[in-house]
């Protein structure tokens, strides 16, 4: 496995209770890898490789089968995503207004990259391809949380919104 992750698997009796009742459903079922797929990461939040392995060992095949399909496949991710997901839409009319120079700001903000998650959990970063607000570009989303026609200076005053407490909203 080639990613890591500074985030110490958490996983819970409950959850790999759960996973084993989910990887039970879809044992004989073609194709049932997708599914299990889904169910783990709506169980996890995520596909750490503790939780590709007993997928795999669970369903009777490889660890790099089990990889494979979960790297291929954009829906899964295989780092934790934040309390607070913050998303920069990169589409063409965003990117053409400076969505690069927001994703740089928000980067800089929480000391992370793009796909990665802050040390106490509270921010992940990621890039998408639109978000179907391109009157609004360039557009960040924080959760739910819609912010177009940003600038590099708002970001910093928004996501000092999200810091302490789950959710923030507009102001």
């Amino acid at each position: 496995m080639a990613e890591t992750s500074l985030h110490a698997f958490k996983g819970t009796i409950a959850q790999e209770r759960q996973l084993k009742e989910v990887i039970e459903k879809h044992l004989h079922q073609p194709g049932g890898l997708m599914p299990v797929l889904q169910e783990a990461q709506g169980i996890y939040g995520y596909l750490p490789e503790e939780v590709q392995t007993m997928i795999a060992e669970g369903l009777g095949i490889s660890l790099s089968e089990v990889y494979g399909v979960a790297t291929f496949y954009s829906q899964f991710s295989l780092t934790p995503k934040g309390e607070n997901r913050v998303s920069i839409c990169l589409g063409t009319a965003c990117y053409v207004k400076g969505a690069d120079k927001i994703l740089a700001a928000v980067e800089e903000k929480l000391g992370i990259k793009s796909g990665e998650c802050t040390p106490d959990g509270l921010f992940s970063i990621d890039s998408c391809r639109c978000v179907g607000a391109c009157g609004l570009a360039p557009v960040m989303m924080v959760n739910d949380d819609v912010y177009g026609k940003m600038t590099p200076e708002q970001v910093g005053p928004i996501l000092d919104r999200y810091t302490g407490k789950k959710g923030g909203g507009q102001s």
